[in-house]
């Protein structure tokens, strides 16, 4: 997170032009350095090591067994802190390290931006891990004759590695889930507070129900953002759990939970009604496939629906 100051768009607690990793691409030139600010630190997780891996005491010995199977079965993967290129792959070579990049294409704070409450002074973002892996090869269908626009290397990776999450089954073989193979929190609300660049609280932000008890507060992958209220409230929906909650502002205490039939995917809103009310709405959608929009027409998916609280 960049903290400006709005008259002259100077950084508040400082830049620093931090040396990142190299590409090996070929052909392929980085710029040696990337702007990482000083304050606040990293709103979600930015680099991996073998340490870094679920333990038992995280999730299960089961998934973390094969966590450790998945990360050593590639000798390893290749992570050098924020802006972590991705490898170059030879055509057949067997020996080349994929890269696990944080925060991936969906990771860190989402298109759901921040809300304030600027009698605190405090900036509410939310965050999750999510990670890309993989390599650059060669592409197949590059043909440098050919004026159609394809690139000559693209992004691939070894099968079975996915985001670097690994399933779990019970006796019978059935899946009891798959889960994130570093350790959590998963995905994260933070209050920062802008007067000082440090965090004033920082919590996990959902539960993975198919965890034991007792772990289930993990966090999860989170899509939309927060709304602040001037009553000292967070609302947030974005959860992978389909779960509507409000924090308190100051402490990051959960205070309301509410379960959906659907995934809140969407920033709240909140109004006053003519009763004199106050109101705090969301959609909530567990798809997002409709044929509705902008051309009209009824949704091809109608597990949606607009939820309205009433604040007491």
């Amino acid at each position: 997170m960049y903290i400006l100051d709005r008259t002259n768009g100077k950084p508040v607690f400082g830049v620093t032009e931090t040396p990142v990793d190299k590409s090996n691409v070929p052909g392929e030139v980085s710029f040696p350095t990337q702007p990482i600010p000083v304050k606040p630190p990293p709103i979600s997780r930015v680099s991996m090591t073998r340490d870094d891996i679920v333990t038992a005491a995280d999730t299960t010995p089961e998934h973390a067994k094969a966590c450790l199977e998945l990360w050593d079965k590639y000798g390893g993967l290749h992570n050098a802190g924020p802006f972590t290129t991705f490898v170059y792959h030879p055509e057949g070579a067997t020996n080349t390290q994929p890269s696990i990049v944080f925060p991936g294409a969906t990771g860190g704070a989402n298109w759901g931006g921040t809300a304030v409450d600027p009698k605190l002074g405090y900036v509410f973002v939310s965050t999750h891990d999510g990670p890309l892996t993989g390599w650059m090869e060669k592409n197949p269908k590059y043909d440098p004759k050919n004026p159609n626009g394809l690139v000559e290397y693209i992004r691939a990776g070894p099968a079975g590695l996915g985001a670097f999450n690994a399933q779990v089954h019970d006796a019978q073989g059935r899946l009891i889930g798959s889960w994130p193979c570093y350790k959590p929190p998963w995905g994260r609300l933070i209050a920062v507070n802008a007067s000082t660049g440090d965090f004033a609280w920082s919590v996990p932000l959902g539960i993975t129900e198919s965890l034991p008890e007792g772990k289930q507060n993990t966090g999860t992958n989170n899509l939309a953002g927060p709304m602040a209220t001037a009553g000292g409230l967070v609302f947030i929906g974005a959860t992978t759990d389909s779960r509507f909650r409000a924090f308190d502002s100051k402490t990051g205490k959960e205070l309301w939970t509410q379960k959906l039939e659907y995934t809140a995917s969407a920033v709240p809103m909140t109004f006053m009604g003519k009763n004199g009310k106050q109101y705090v709405a969301i959609v909530a959608a567990s798809g997002g496939s409709g044929g509705g929009g902008r051309n009209g027409g009824a949704p091809a998916n109608q597990n949606q629906g607009l939820m309205v609280f009433a604040l007491p």
